[in-house]
């Protein structure tokens, strides 16, 4: 949700296409590799919580992958950058 949220307040704002993909991008990691962390730190690193959230991180790679594609084919949401023409 918060990609989808940093995507259309960028598209609202008239953000440009390579403002608004990054927020979105970013928005949409949620800070798995730190939860893996806390979860080693706090229940050890044989801890069935531990696995849920390194499995977590493995859900990870296609969602991102799916808003990337996402990202690409709604480009034409945003303005064109304006050429510099010398």
């Amino acid at each position: 949700m918060t990609a989808l949220f940093a995507y259309l307040v960028c598209k609202k704002c008239k953000q440009p296409h390579n403002i608004a993909a990054p927020a979105a991008l970013i928005g949409a990691s949620d800070f798995f590799e730190l939860a893996v962390a806390v979860a080693i730190t706090l229940f050890g690193a044989n801890s069935p919580v531990v696995l849920v959230t390194t499995v977590g991180v493995l859900t990870e790679v296609p969602v991102m992958l799916l808003l990337v594609r996402f990202i690409n084919n709604t480009r034409h949401w945003f303005p064109q950058p304006a050429v510099d023409k010398k």
